[in-house]
């Protein structure tokens, strides 16, 4: 009986520590809010904005979109008013990805039809490490500025 009272201990004491492991430590953890395209004017690309939230203790990275709406839509980011494509933005741990005008954004290009104000487009958000997510995005006016800044 002794023989078995270490083994016993050693795995409630492993059992114990994966159980503060609990908080999503070792992994990212995504929702996403304030999703939104204003009307596109003219021509055949739209911009796309919206806020990815990581609960979970490990980075993640967006790193592709697809839409029904777009042929394509790319990554971008403005650095010293410059719009570049980039392979992929980070989601921090515990933070926040902020995709709004004049900084990170969605770039929909070869647009399928010119989405109106009223309707939504849908894109999956694609990440390095973490399960794809679905959003539905509202077309606002192409005016539109949301009440948290972006």
């Amino acid at each position: 009986m002794r023989g078995l009272a270490v083994p016993a201990a050693v795995l409630a004491g492993a059992l114990l520590l994966a159980g503060c492991g609990g908080d999503g430590a070792g992994a990212a953890d995504l929702s996403v809010s304030a999703a939104y395209m204003p009307q596109p004017v003219s021509g055949s690309m739209a911009a796309g904005f919206l806020t990815i939230t990581n609960e979970g203790g490990a980075e993640d990275r967006l790193t592709s979109v697809t839409s029904d709406a777009a042929d394509e839509v790319t990554v971008h980011e403005t650095a010293d008013g410059t719009m570049r494509e980039v392979r992929a933005l980070t989601v921090p741990a515990h933070g926040r990805l902020v995709l709004e005008s004049g900084g990170g954004h969605l770039m929909f290009e070869k647009l399928r039809r010119r989405p109106k104000e009223g309707e939504t487009v849908s894109v999956e958000l694609r990440f390095a490490h973490s399960d794809p997510v679905r959003v539905d995005m509202p077309v606002k006016p192409a005016t539109y500025t949301p009440p948290t800044g972006h």
